[in-house]
């Protein structure tokens, strides 16, 4: 399995109102530094069967969407996850 799969094998196991951070995506899938590409390749993703909105920042900001942020918070309100507006935002 490529690791572009193995991304996508997890991510596809995140339920609704849940997520999962870029850096826990990768140690999930064996490679916990390749957090970066996990991002790179959640950014090319328009499958709506893998839910990458689901995958969020490590410091509590939901992180760029290739449909936009606004939308990936829409998405995330609409399935239940609450998000914090106190996260940082570096």
């Amino acid at each position: 399995m490529s690791f572009r799969d193995a991304v996508y094998s997890v991510v596809k196991k995140i339920p609704k109102g849940k997520v999962l951070t870029y850096k826990e995506v990768a140690k999930k899938v064996g490679k916990p530094k390749a957090y970066r590409a996990v991002g790179t390749i959640l950014g090319k993703n328009f499958d709506p069967n893998i839910p990458c909105h689901r995958v969020i920042r490590s410091d509590g900001n939901v992180g760029k969407y290739n449909r936009g942020e606004r939308v990936k918070m829409r998405i995330l309100k609409q399935e239940g996850y609450r998000i914090d507006k106190t996260a940082s935002r570096k």
